[in-house]
């Protein structure tokens, strides 16, 4: 589809956002952003260490006639791979078979990724075009992350319009359960080497104490 954009943000803000924009008072704000360069169109470092460190996002695409659908994606942290400056990939794993986005890129290639890091209370918006290869083995399998029990039945491409963040208002802390876990391990390592250290001086204490007795005991 041609892109008809004056600026980068055009792809979400269309005219009837802009107007509610006026109506109530943003507008202003974001005709600044726009002026100055509005939002980003290409992976820079700070996205390409956020989607490393991704292990889930969700996935929205529409049907022709606009009915919306949010479909969730996962998998261990950088199964989101960066093929170049303006274009995401990951495997597809096999599912519940209901094929609802896949269907709906057939007719809409539209679509939007929205990625929540409630650790660091983040996230990230990404507008964009997507498709569906099915008959790339080779490319499927360089997208399988190493070791992930998963079966891949295709890749999904996506291609960045524009990308933009949110600020961390309303978003609650939350940490992913092995993120904890080695946190947890890593406590415990450390409380386990401050107790070693402990029972050595206190040993040492004694020895010397004991040693001291004995020197006043002979004087």
């Amino acid at each position: 589809m041609p892109d008809t954009h004056t600026y980068s943000s055009d792809v979400a803000f269309t005219p009837t956002v802009k107007a509610v924009q006026e109506r109530k008072g943003s507008r202003e704000a974001y005709a600044h952003v726009e002026n100055n360069g509005g939002w980003r169109t290409e992976i820079d470092d700070k996205l390409a260490g956020f989607l490393a460190d991704t292990n889930s996002f969700y996935l929205a695409t529409a049907t022709a006639g606009g009915q919306p659908y949010i479909q969730h994606r996962g998998g261990p942290k950088g199964f989101i791979r960066i093929l170049d400056k303006k274009t995401i990939a990951f495997a597809d794993y096999a599912g519940n078979r209901q094929y609802l986005t896949q269907g709906n890129l057939s007719e809409n290639p539209r679509a939007h990724i929205f990625i929540m890091d409630y650790a660091h209370r983040r996230r990230v918006k990404i507008w964009g075009e997507a498709r569906v290869i099915e008959d790339d083995r080779a490319l499927t399998q360089a997208l399988m992350p190493a070791a992930y029990r998963a079966r891949p039945e295709q890749v999904i491409v996506f291609k960045i319009a524009a990308w933009d963040t949110n600020c961390p208002q309303h978003i609650p802390q939350k940490f992913d359960a092995t993120d904890v876990a080695a946190a947890m391990g890593e406590a415990s390592a450390r409380i386990e080497a401050r107790d070693k250290r402990i029972a050595e001086l206190e040993a040492e204490l004694a020895k010397l104490k004991g040693e001291k007795v004995a020197a006043t005991t002979e004087a």
